[in-house]
């Protein structure tokens, strides 16, 4: 799941993106309402985690604009408990709202609850012959066996259980389960792959399509 934080306070944008990293997620951050949208329009995140007072473009601005789109759920993070500025946000296009100071256990849970209901709509729970992948326990299992993934192999067959087939390119893994600053020549992408086939073991079900990417195989 790919995330925009949107925080000003650069100390605690840090804070919460290490935080929502060690859960799994890609994220990148904006510390500006503009470097918010100019970030938006370039990559497709499934929860945006906004600020509502902003510099440079304000949060509710960013809120509406993103909300309009449709295409990536948003979650107000602020200092403004009150009920009137919940109202506010949430008439701004919000799906929620979570005033500071937070539990950071309730905001990785908030965070996957609208990446699941994301127009990018993806089941809890993901198979391929007899691989599960279970998105909210982050577990992987082969044929009932336990497999211990890092979180990109984790990504990596995310993507692929996804597209149930069909051919992925490295280019759209590399956008969807690293983040903004992965060299696009890296092979990162390639020694994964790699790694994720070893540990998902024989037979093989992960295909190499020369010159346009990877797919699952039942």
């Amino acid at each position: 799941m790919r995330v925009l934080l949107v925080e000003d306070e650069q100390p605690l944008a840090g804070y919460i993106a290490a935080g929502l990293r060690k859960h799994g997620f890609v994220v990148d951050v904006a510390l500006d309402g503009q470097a918010a949208l100019d970030k938006w329009e370039l990559a497709p995140y499934d929860v945006i985690v906004l600020d509502r007072d902003l510099p440079v473009v304000h949060g509710d601005t960013v809120c509406q604009r993103v909300a309009e789109d449709g295409m990536s759920r948003i979650l107000m993070l602020t200092a403004s408990g009150e009920v009137e500025d919940r109202v506010d946000g949430l008439t701004l296009g919000a799906d929620d709202y979570l005033g500071k100071p937070f539990a950071f256990t309730e905001l990785v849970a908030r965070v996957r609850a609208l990446g699941r209901r994301s127009a990018r709509l993806r089941p809890p729970v993901l198979r391929a012959a007899d691989i599960v992948l279970d998105t909210s326990r982050r577990s992987v299992e082969r044929g009932g066996r336990l497999l211990h993934l890092t979180p990109k192999e984790f990504g990596v067959l995310e993507q692929l259980l996804l597209a149930a087939g069909d051919v992925v390119s490295a280019e759209t893994l590399l956008e969807k389960v690293w983040d903004e600053y992965a060299d696009p020549f890296t092979n990162a992408v390639r020694i994964t792959v790699g790694t994720l086939r070893r540990k998902l073991g024989e037979p093989p079900i992960i295909q190499t399509v020369t010159g346009a990417g990877y797919r699952m195989v039942a």
